[in-house]
């Protein structure tokens, strides 16, 4: 025999699971490519449309340790990030549109202040905070890879 509940609590497993379904990560819908950052693999999502980049790591709570998210601007300015909802911290490096790193920054979570390019970025990528520094990587060294992202939408 089954259990009998009452109908509003029907409605709230109903409430309940449809709040998992729709607050599940954008990342399944994101496409992922492999970036070669100064020898380095990192696996990023690819965020090329506006509601991708606008939402991007937002309320998530862990990422891999080699996983990363790049931004792909629809063409090059000075763009700026921030942390709100995003609770993991991050560093994030604005790169041009030849590849090269312009700068690198670390942010705090759950924070609105801006970190902004030191020039006209067509990229940004976003990994756990310090993955630069740890691999040694700098202004000025170029990423490989980005021609197999998609274009900006």
């Amino acid at each position: 025999m089954g259990l009998a509940v009452p109908a509003s609590t029907n409605h709230l497993f109903a409430i309940f699971f449809l709040g998992l379904l729709f607050s599940a990560p954008l990342r399944a819908e994101m496409p992922i490519t492999q970036l070669n950052v100064s020898g380095h693999r990192l696996s990023v999502e690819i965020a090329h449309t506006e509601a991708a980049r606008s939402k991007g790591l937002m309320f998530r709570h862990s990422m891999g340790a080699n996983d990363g998210m790049l931004f792909i601007f629809p063409r090059p300015g000075n763009y700026g990030m921030w942390m709100m909802n995003t609770h993991i911290p991050l560093s994030v490096a604005f790169v041009d549109e030849k590849g090269a790193i312009l700068n690198i920054e670390n942010m705090t979570p759950n924070t609105t202040d801006a970190h902004r390019s030191d020039g006209a970025a067509k990229y940004a990528i976003e990994t756990n905070i310090g993955w630069f520094a740890r691999k040694k990587v700098k202004p000025g060294d170029r990423i490989m890879g980005l021609e197999k992202a998609p274009p900006a939408e």
